[in-house]
């Protein structure tokens, strides 16, 4: 194997002993920086000082005095001195001086060096120039700068340049690489920089053009030339393992190795060629090598510092990588404000894993042509697409999944199931008859059939069915699923016991062709007796649904309003012109920002011209706000609240705690019981003691249907204990539970009646439980199954909020059409009082194909269906007055303007419709 090495040698992290630098000041540095093209930086390039200001690295070095006539094998009497480095045991040992204060960012240096070597080893060895940079955080990267293949025969000169475009805190020069036991001999070193005008005009800058090449040395043509270890070691290969890995593309790839942190990896500093608020895709060829590891996540990811220092990590692209293939490995970025350093760089494996890189490239994203609206051929919504589903004809057309045995039997339900009555077309009622599984030995087996030429691509399917089970010693979980090819499918999910029928209800889409479509039941534990009853399956019609909701939403979120005119300048006020414009609908629609988001003066623009309330995505979280014990970080809570109050914006405060336990920072899960519950105690007391009146709402204990990461350890009682602490702090906020999939029916753990039962066990405990949270992180709503759990959760009365809406379609009209589902649903609800989206720029939502506005700033098909539902939910009107001065209309609850004309003379008042069932009076001067 050959090896094309930029640090080509195994080398350790180590401190550098600096003790003896003796140099400029940084500010005489940089104000000779235009002086550079005739001044060595490298002092006692010579060796005519001894050894003064160089280090042997973990090795002996001494000098040879001019005319001693030691010349460790070099032939020719060379007159003048030299140094030896010895005592050599691996190959990145050798002599090194801190050049820290003598270069500068951005400037281009020439190394020269005359080298030599002399020991035990056949022909030739390589001796090497690096460069070590320890940056502020002790991480330490390593920059290849040259390598000269060297002989016993004479002296050779090393050449080569480097440019550093930030600075680190500490640059050490340094020559490596003969192989072990072998002397590296050096004459001289003499490191330049050209002139400072010819730096200016060839440094690059922020106003690269588009056509620049972002990532230098992409294919690794030039070595490892403007690439480095981030915090591990980079070698450049044109094969590896005996051969068997080979680039699969140009001659030669990379491995970061030897690393002992899952950050570890290979990195480019592109600080200068990107640009804020433009779109750019990576796209490198990966792969995995290491011991005992077949595959691993490898992560793109993007390192930028602004200018007051504050640094953030930029997730580009992830993606599973084999170490028996090259992997392509693809993502998007974008930066809101332009940052004084920038690097990009890959990692995720575990440490020990080699990453292989065989090429990186960033360009500017490309922008996709505009979807067209897809229209399903010959759909006819409401029809069944199951045969047999009445079971008329035995088990024809169904078939056991698994070695299992079906019969029909009689003693189902005959109607059809509530979540279907509304949306299923014409039918008939149910026969009574059902499939019984009996002898099943696997969770997955049950009754299933094919249906891939009855589902159409684009259409969203509801699912609907009655289901039992058999003798068992607790709750069954119940599911329909589907196959998609290699997919599987959620297709609804329910927990049965007790030995009653119930209803599972759920839905689907399929995007793309599939060669296969299976639909199946299964999911009870093996051995017990599964039955099905009814199963339909139907293409939803959402237009239908649409204008139920519009009739829904003209009674509840609208009031009757008089407006009686009056004063002095009235006169006779019959016929006299009324025009009626609303503002502002008082309906909260809120969004998701994150502290970076307001830096782009667009995001800021749409934002507070189309939502009223906002959550943070990050930044009030515990593992935010306290990454390490003690130590505190509010500043982007503070800005972003600085933001939303001066645009009057409400906020949510989201979360006090999440009970997830991989949401939960390592500090914590180093603490006993006793040190967990004061840390608890600390959190809600610092918070929102802090914060106190300046949320309207908090999530207090996020996902407690999914997670019990404080309970299992503090007791049942903490979580109602964490609410009534949370309420004695701040009495004025409202605080909600807040969890997912309680409105999809595709989870039991958090189903409707879960989520009831969980939520009046904590009013049992005392816990001031004010409002609901759904997320709705959804994928296909249909409309029947929302309401269902809407309506289920009513009960409780207590104020439902949707709390992170997004969903989620590679077209943007069927993801528009999905997002109206769920604000129609929600706007004509009267339990739901506010809605929030979870995000709605690209590149900066936690789901992909969710956004409204393209990440350049380009309002997409949801973003104008989301705008064209709020024009819509805007009341205006226009008239005449009665003969008592009045005028009337029906409008929605919000901010409104009137203007009316008399005598030539336009006079505006503004006035206020709030929520109520009487009409509302209002009396205005004129």
């Amino acid at each position: 194997m050959k090896r094309l090495t930029a640090s080509s040698f195994a080398r350790r992290l180590f401190k550098s002993n600096s003790d003896h630098a003796h140099s400029q000041s940084p500010k005489e540095n940089r104000e000779n920086t235009g002086s550079y093209d005739a001044v060595n930086i490298i002092h006692n390039h010579d060796f005519s000082e001894g050894l003064h200001l160089w280090r042997a690295n973990c090795c002996s070095a001494f000098v040879v005095p001019a005319g001693s006539g030691y010349h460790k094998g070099i032939t020719e009497d060379v007159g003048c001195s030299y140094a030896v480095v010895t005592d050599r045991k691996e190959c990145w040992q050798g002599l090194e001086q801190d050049i820290t204060s003598r270069v500068s960012a951005g400037c281009v240096y020439t190394i020269s060096a005359c080298v030599g070597v002399s020991g035990a080893f056949h022909g030739s060895t390589e001796v090497q120039a690096t460069l070590r940079l320890v940056y502020q955080n002790s991480e330490t990267s390593y920059l290849f700068i040259s390598r000269k293949s060297v002989t016993e025969e004479g002296w050779q000169i090393l050449e080569g340049s480097f440019s550093l475009s930030t600075m680190p805190n500490q640059a050490i020069f340094y020559l490596e690489g003969p192989s072990p036991g072998s002397d590296l001999l050096i004459k001289s070193v003499k490191i330049t920089c050209p002139s400072f005008t010819d730096y200016e005009s060839s440094r690059p800058t922020s106003s690269c053009t588009d056509d620049e090449k972002i990532i230098v040395n992409a294919n690794f043509d030039d070595s490892l030339y403007s690439w480095s270890g981030r915090g591990c070691k980079v070698v450049c290969h044109d094969s590896m393992a005996d051969a068997n890995i080979n680039p699969t593309s140009g001659k030669y790839f990379a491995s970061a190795t030897d690393r002992t942190q899952s950050w570890n990896g290979i990195q480019q500093d592109i600080t200068g060629r990107v640009k804020r608020k433009q779109a750019y895709e990576m796209t490198a060829v990966v792969r995995v090598h290491g011991h005992n590891v077949t595959n691993a996540d490898v992560r793109g990811t993007l390192w930028v510092q602004a200018a007051d220092n504050l640094e953030q990590y930029i997730g580009i692209a992830k993606a599973q990588v084999t170490d028996k293939d090259w992997v392509q490995l693809q993502g998007k970025f974008l930066l809101n404000d332009s940052p004084s350093k920038a690097v990009i760089f890959l990692e995720g494996p575990p440490p020990g894993t080699d990453i292989l890189l065989n090429s990186l490239v960033v360009n500017r994203a490309a922008k996709p042509p505009p979807p067209s609206p897809p229209v399903p051929e010959n759909a006819v919504y409401g029809v069944n697409i199951i045969t047999n589903t009445h079971l008329n004809n035995g088990t024809n057309g169904w078939f056991p999944l698994g070695d299992c045995t079906m019969s029909v039997k009689t003693g189902s339900p005959h109607t059809i199931p509530p979540m279907a009555r509304d949306s299923l077309g014409a039918h008939e009622r149910l026969s009574g008859r059902y499939i019984a599984v009996t002898n099943r030995t696997q969770t997955w087996m049950g009754p299933a059939q094919v249906i891939t030429d009855k589902v159409k691509l684009y259409l969203t399917y509801q699912i609907s069915a009655w289901v039992r089970v058999g003798r068992a010693s607790g709750p069954q979980n119940v599911s329909v699923a589907l196959g998609v090819d290699d997919e599987w499918v959620n297709g609804g999910q329910v927990e049965v016991s007790n030995d009653q029928w119930r209803e599972i209800g759920g839905s689907f889409r399929i995007e793309k062709q599939a060669a296969k479509v299976m639909v199946y039941v299964q999911g009870p534990a093996s051995g017990v007796d599964l039955m099905v009853a009814g199963l339909h399956i139907f293409p939803v019609d959402r237009r239908a649904r649409f204008n139920h909701l519009k009739r829904q939403t003209e009674k509840i979120r609208k009031r009757d309003v008089i407006l009686k005119f009056s004063g002095s300048d009235s006169g006779c006020l019959l016929g006299t012109p009324v025009r009626v414009r609303q503002k502002q609908n008082s309906f909260p629609f809120g969004s998701c920002i994150c502290r970076t988001n307001i830096d782009n003066e667009d995001f800021n623009d749409f934002f507070v011209k189309n939502f009223n309330w906002a959550v943070f995505g990050n930044e009030l979280k515990w593992y935010s706000t306290e990454a390490q014990q003690g130590n505190f970080n509010y500043r982007d809570a503070d800005e972003l609240l600085n933001f939303c109050y001066k645009n009057n914006i409400e906020v949510r405060g989201h979360c006090i705690f999440w009970e997830v336990e991989s949401t939960v920072q390592a500090w914590i899960h180093s603490l006993n019981k006793n040190e967990l519950m004061i840390a608890v105690q600390n959190r809600l007391s610092g918070l929102l003691t802090r914060f106190k009146g300046k949320f309207k709402h908090y999530d207090v204990n996020n996902e407690m249907m999914h997670g019990s990461y404080h309970q299992d350890r503090l007791g049942k009682e903490i979580w109602a204990n964490m609410f009534k602490k949370a309420h004695e702090l701040d009495p004025s906020a409202i605080l909600f539970v807040n969890d997912y999939h309680v409105e999809d029916g595709c989870d039991t753990r958090s189903s409707p009646e879960k989520y009831i039962e969980h939520i009046l066990d904590l009013q049992d405990q005392g816990a001031p439980v004010g409002g609901i949270g759904i997320q709705g992180h959804i994928d296909s709503p249909v409309g029947p199954i929302v309401c269902s759990a809407l309506d289920k959760l009513s009960i409780l009365g207590l104020p439902i909020w949707f709390t992170e809406v997004d969903v989620s379609s590679k077209n943007e009209h069927v993801r528009a059409d999905d997002l109206e589902v769920m604000l129609r649903e929600a706007f004509a609800h009267p339990a739901v009082e506010g809605v929030i989206l979870w995000g709605f720029w690209e590149l900066f939502m936690s789901r992909e194909d969710a956004h409204l506005i393209n990440a350049e700033g380009e309002l997409n098909e949801a973003g104008k269906r989301y705008l064209a539902l709020k024009q819509e939910w805007l009341s205006h009107a226009h008239g005449h007055t009665d003969d008592q001065g009045q005028y009337s209309f029906r409008g929605y609850h919000g901010s409104y303007e009137v203007e009316v004309v008399i005598a030539s003379k336009k006079i505006t008042k503004t006035f206020v419709v709030d929520k109520g069932d009487d009409a509302l009076v209002i009396s205005i001067d004129i």
